[in-house]
C-alpha cells in the first residue's frame, strides 16, 4: 500500500476574497444614500446678528526708566501729566477694556510703577508690568 505524501503537501486551501470587495462597496452605497435621506428632527434656533463692527483691544505701552522718566508710546510726559496723557489712549466708555503695558527698568523706583498701575486702573485699563534690565 502506497501512500501520495507528495500531492497531500502540494494542496493549499484558500478563500477566495473577490466577492467581498464588491459586497462591501455595494453596503457602502447603500449606507451613503439612506444616510443623505435622513432627516432628523431639528431645531430651528434664530442666530445674533452684530449690528456694528468687533473692536479690537487696544493696548498702551508706558515704559519708567532709572530717572523716573515716563514715556507713554516713544513719548516723554512730564510726571504729573500722566493721567491726561493716558486719556488720549484709554476711552473709559468703549465696551473693550485696553490694556496698558508697563515697561520698568530693572532699577527704577517702584512707586512709579505703582502710580502709573494705579491711574490705569481709574482710567479702567487692565494693566501688566515687565522688568527689564542688565543683570
Amino acid at each position: 500500500m502506497s501512500f501520495r505524501r507528495n500531492n497531500l503537501r502540494q494542496h493549499h486551501d484558500e478563500v477566495d476574497t473577490g466577492p467581498l470587495n464588491d459586497i462591501l462597496f455595494i453596503l457602502l452605497m447603500f449606507f451613503l444614500m439612506i444616510s443623505t435621506l435622513a432627516n432628523p428632527n431639528v431645531i430651528k434656533m434664530s442666530v445674533p446678528r452684530a449690528t456694528s463692527d468687533t473692536k479690537t483691544k487696544q493696548s498702551v505701552v508706558v515704559s519708567v526708566d532709572k530717572d523716573k522718566n515716563i514715556y507713554v508710546g516713544a513719548r516723554l510726559i512730564p510726571s504729573d501729566s500722566l493721567e491726561s496723557a493716558l486719556r488720549q489712549y484709554i476711552n473709559e466708555g468703549d465696551s473693550v477694556k485696553p490694556a496698558v503695558v508697563i515697561n520698568a527698568d530693572s532699577v527704577a523706583h517702584w512707586g512709579e510703577i505703582v502710580r502709573v498701575m494705579k491711574v490705569a486702573r481709574r482710567l479702567g485699563a487692565s494693566t501688566s508690568a515687565t522688568v527689564t534690565g542688565n543683570e
